[in-house]
């Protein structure tokens, strides 16, 4: 049985760290439903889980386990937003990367803005992977991309305008808008 936070005993109001890794663990389970058992549990718990979560993306020794210390990630929501975007600036690897940025891509609304931000870097492969997590994310991202047009960084406008294209038609129409609206300015 996995221990989770409605069946474990309650010791300081936090989960230590042996339950976590007990959950991370099960990650890695055959059985699809302790995985997904354990991937609700990791959720719940939240912020104490993302550094484990975070080592276990980093360190997985298959793209499966990996997919499920992403969908934990993304279960805990804003709090691990800027965990990950950190491990990614700090770890190359191109599958972590990838389930990283899919993590974030899954958090919605919440990453835009820090994603974002992200993009200032001159790692054109985490600019990338940022991009997608952009592209997932879809609707949400297009205001603060189009926004980002008009940034005093030429990087940040470059990624911006590539992502918004990326997006199709979900990024492409606010690009017209803006270049129309700046026209009609002059």
């Amino acid at each position: 049985m996995i221990m989770t936070p409605q069946n474990s005993p309650a010791d300081s109001g936090t989960a230590d760290e042996s339950k976590i890794a007990e959950l991370v663990a099960a990650l890695g389970n055959p059985s699809l439903d302790i995985r997904h058992e354990a991937v609700r549990a990791l959720g719940d718990l939240g912020a104490p889980a993302i550094p484990l979560l975070v080592k276990a993306l980093a360190e997985a020794p298959d793209n499966d386990h990996r997919w499920y210390a992403a969908v934990a990630l993304s279960r805990i929501g804003e709090q691990a937003v800027q965990p990950l975007i950190t491990a990614m600036r700090e770890k190359v690897e191109p599958n972590f990367r990838r389930y990283a940025a899919a993590a974030l891509g899954n958090m919605g609304a919440p990453a835009v803005e820090p994603i974002i931000d992200a993009m200032a870097s001159d790692d054109a492969d985490l600019r990338g992977n940022l991009s997608r997590a952009l592209c997932r994310i879809g609707k949400p991202a297009v205001e603060p991309l189009t926004r980002r047009l008009d940034d005093a960084d030429a990087l940040l406008r470059t990624c911006a305008s590539l992502t918004l294209w990326q997006m199709g038609e979900t990024g492409i129409p606010s690009m017209v808008e803006k270049v129309q609206s700046e026209k009609e300015k002059k």
